[in-house]
């Protein structure tokens, strides 16, 4: 397995995330590539996937939904996230 690549800039970090839509549960899947890969419930519909993976997200993480930020990707399965508030010494993502 590889180690997520995390950029820190200005009290936020910043990487890429790899969404598989329409799963059977919620869940960070594991690190793939350098990019955190996450198993959505939802389908990519009308955002339904990126309000899924921005809540997941910022509950693993310990942040309010609002600091979730997608910078790129908004329609794509291989998004880049901003994360305010936490820094990358602190991101730890359990699998499951």
């Amino acid at each position: 397995m590889s180690e997520l690549r995390i950029r820190e800039q200005d009290g936020a970090i910043t990487f890429e995330v790899r969404v598989a839509p329409r799963a059977t549960r919620n869940r960070v899947v594991g690190i793939q590539e350098g990019a955190l890969k996450v198993a959505l419930t939802a389908p990519p519909v009308d955002g339904a996937a990126n309000e899924a993976l921005r809540k997941l997200l910022a509950k693993a993480l310990g942040v309010a939904k609002s600091d979730v930020e997608i910078l790129r990707g908004d329609h794509a399965r291989i998004k880049v996230l901003r994360v305010h508030g936490v820094s990358a010494r602190g991101v730890r993502f359990s699998e499951g």
